[in-house]
C-alpha cells in the first residue's frame, strides 16, 4: 500500500541548486520596474548591457533570415559562415591562428563558460578566480563540485586603481588546482590586465599544467590607458586556454544569445557532444545576423565605444565630487567601482543596505559590491554607465544627496 509523502518530490532539488546565489543585477531589474510602474523616474546603473539598440544592418540581416524562414536547427557547433567570421576576427585582430572547426557557437557567453567548466571541472578541483568577480565563474564551479579559490585584486586608491599580483595566483596553486579564470577587461572594476601580468599568469599555467578560462567579452571596450592583450596571442595558447567571447557587448546584442567558445579542434569536437545535450544549437536567424555583425560595417561599434568613453569620463568626474567616495577611472568595459567604505561606516550600513537606500528612497539602481564574489567587493558599489549623459549626471546627483543625508545624520 502506498502512502502520500509528507514532502512533494519536486521539493528535493539538489542542495547546491538551492545554495546558488544567482546574479544580483537581475534581481534589481524587477524592483526598478515596480517603482517605475508606481510613477517614479528610476535611473538604472544596474545590469551591464549597452543602452544603444542593436545596429540597423544587423537587425535587417535577421529580418532577411526570418523572411527566408531560416528558423530551424543548425549544426551544434554553429553555422560554418559564423565560425569562419569569428575565427577571422580573432586572427586579424590578435594573430590567433584559429580555424573554423575550433569555434563552438553557444547560446551566449554564459553557456560558453558553463560548457568549458562542465567539460573539465570535477568534484574537488580548485578554480582560481580574481575577485571581485563576475558571479558565474564561482557559481558554476560550485555547481560542478569544484572549489572556487579567490585571489583579491588590490585597490591602490583613486590614483592607483586596481592591480592583480601574479605572485598571489602562484601562491594559491596546489595539486588540486585545475583552472585559472581571467576576465579581461574586468567586470566589475573596469580593470584591464597589463600584458606583463597576463604573461606571468600564462607562465604559471604552463609550469603547472593548468587551464586558463579567458573571458574577453569586453575586448572592444578598451580606452587606451592600458594596452589590451588577448590570451589568444600567447604562444601555444591552444594547449592551455579555453577562450570565451560573444556578440552581446560589442554589437549590443544581449538578447540575441550568441556566444563563442574557442578550443583546439580535437577538443571542440568532443565538447560539441556535451553542447548538443545542453542546447542543441544557437538560434539560427541570430547566427545569420551575427555573421553580418562581424563582416559588416564596424563604424557603429567605434561610435558606441567612443560614446562610452565620454560617459566614463563624465561619471568619473561626477562621482569624484563626492569626497567620501574613492573613485578610480576604469580602463575598460563600462563599469565603475567606487569604494564607499567611509559612507558605510558612518551610516552603519552594509553595501547591500546602502544600495537598497539608493533605490527605495532616491530611485537609483546600483549593484552592491558583495554581489561580485567572494568578499573583496563589500566596500564598493558597481555602476554601469550604459545610460545617457543626462541620466549619469542626475543619477550621481541623487547619490550625492543620499551621501549628504547619511554623513549629516
Amino acid at each position: 500500500m502506498y502512502h502520500l509523502a509528507r514532502n512533494s518530490p519536486i521539493d528535493g532539488a539538489k542542495s547546491i541548486v538551492k545554495d546558488l546565489k544567482g546574479e544580483l543585477g537581475f534581481a534589481y531589474i524587477a524592483r526598478a520596474r515596480a517603482l517605475r510602474e508606481k510613477g517614479h523616474r528610476v535611473i538604472s546603473f544596474g545590469v551591464g548591457q549597452p543602452d544603444i539598440p542593436t545596429f540597423d544592418h544587423i537587425v535587417e540581416s535577421a529580418k532577411k533570415a526570418l523572411d527566408k524562414r531560416i528558423t530551424g536547427y543548425t549544426e551544434t557547433q554553429g553555422i560554418p559562415r559564423l565560425r569562419r567570421a569569428f575565427a577571422d576576427y580573432l586572427n586579424e585582430r590578435y594573430g590567433a591562428d584559429v580555424k573554423e572547426d575550433e569555434v563552438i557557437v553557444t547560446t551566449g557567453a554564459k553557456t560558453a563558460i558553463f560548457l568549458a567548466m562542465a567539460s573539465y571541472i570535477s568534484p574537488g578541483d580548485e578554480v582560481i578566480i580574481p575577485e571581485p568577480s563576475y558571479p558565474a565563474y564561482g557559481e558554476v564551479a560550485r555547481f560542478l563540485g569544484g572549489v572556487p579559490k579567490y585571489v583579491p585584486l588590490r585597490f591602490k586608491g583613486s590614483s592607483g586603481g586596481f592591480e592583480l599580483d601574479a605572485n598571489s595566483i602562484a601562491s594559491m596553486v596546489t595539486e588540486k588546482t585545475k583552472m585559472i579564470v581571467i576576465n579581461n577587461p574586468h567586470n566589475p572594476t573596469g580593470y584591464v590586465f597589463p600584458p606583463k601580468t597576463l604573461e606571468e599568469i600564462y607562465r604559471i599555467a604552463q609550469e603547472n599544467g593548468l587551464l586558463i578560462l579567458a573571458d574577453e567579452i569586453y575586448d572592444n571596450f578598451v580606452y587606451g590607458e592600458t594596452p589590451f592583450r588577448s590570451m589568444t596571442s600567447m604562444p601555444g595558447w591552444k594547449d592551455y586556454v579555453l577562450y570565451v567571447n560573444g556578440v552581446s557587448k560589442t554589437f549590443s546584442m544581449t538578447g540575441w544569445r550568441i556566444g563563442f567558445l574557442v578550443v583546439r579542434g580535437d577538443i571542440a569536437r568532443k565538447l560539441a557532444k556535451l553542447a548538443v545535450n545542453i542546447y542543441s544549437c544557437a538560434p539560427s536567424f541570430a547566427q545569420e545576423a551575427a555573421v553580418d555583425a562581424f563582416k559588416g560595417d564596424w563604424e557603429p561599434v567605434r561610435r558606441m565605444v567612443e560614446i562610452f568613453r565620454r560617459r566614463r569620463d563624465i561619471i568619473y568626474e561626477e562621482l569624484s565630487r563626492i569626497k567620501e567616495f574613492e573613485v578610480w577611472k576604469p580602463h575598460g568595459a563600462f563599469y565603475i567601482f567606487p569604494r564607499v567604505s567611509t559612507v558605510l561606516a558612518k551610516g552603519g550600513l552594509s553595501d547591500i543596505e546602502f544600495v537598497d537606500l539608493l533605490l527605495d528612497k532616491y530611485y537609483v539602481v546600483t549593484i552592491p559590491g558583495s554581489g561580485f564574489p567572494d568578499t573583496a567587493g563589500r566596500d564598493y558599489i558597481r555602476l554601469s554607465y550604459s545610460v545617457s549623459e543626462e541620466d549619469i549626471r542626475e543619477g550621481v546627483r541623487r547619490i550625492a544627496d543620499a551621501v549628504k543625508e547619511i554623513m549629516s545624520s
